[in-house]
């Protein structure tokens, strides 16, 4: 069974570009209890300090399916709510080869 990415574009509200930032710090934090999260990374972009991109990556669609549901968790994306610019846009990939991941 295959791995699975996903890449999250997430914009911050109008001067809430690095409240967001912290607020990405606590759901790094929060990540720990996920076992079948295997990287799980925040970047801000260069080009444009009020977009952020996770890079996600699972085990298997067992794992992406808990993934949010637990509690730290929860209580972490919770935080993010008025912090958002608009809703996150995630793309969906399936890794195929790569550097310092075992796929």
């Amino acid at each position: 069974m295959s791995k699975i990415a996903l890449i999250a574009k997430l914009t911050a509200a109008e001067g809430k570009a690095d409240e967001l930032e912290q607020a990405l710090g606590a759901l790094i934090d929060a990540s720990d209890s996920e076992s079948g999260l295997e990287v799980y990374s925040a970047h801000r972009a260069d080009d444009d300090p009020s977009t952020f991109y996770f890079f996600e990556l699972y085990t298997d669609q067992a794992a992406l399916d808990v993934h949010g549901k637990a509690e730290p968790m929860l209580g972490a994306m919770k935080a993010l709510g008025g912090l958002l610019g608009g809703r996150p846009e995630v793309t969906r990939l399936t890794p195929v080869v790569a550097k310092g991941l075992s796929l």
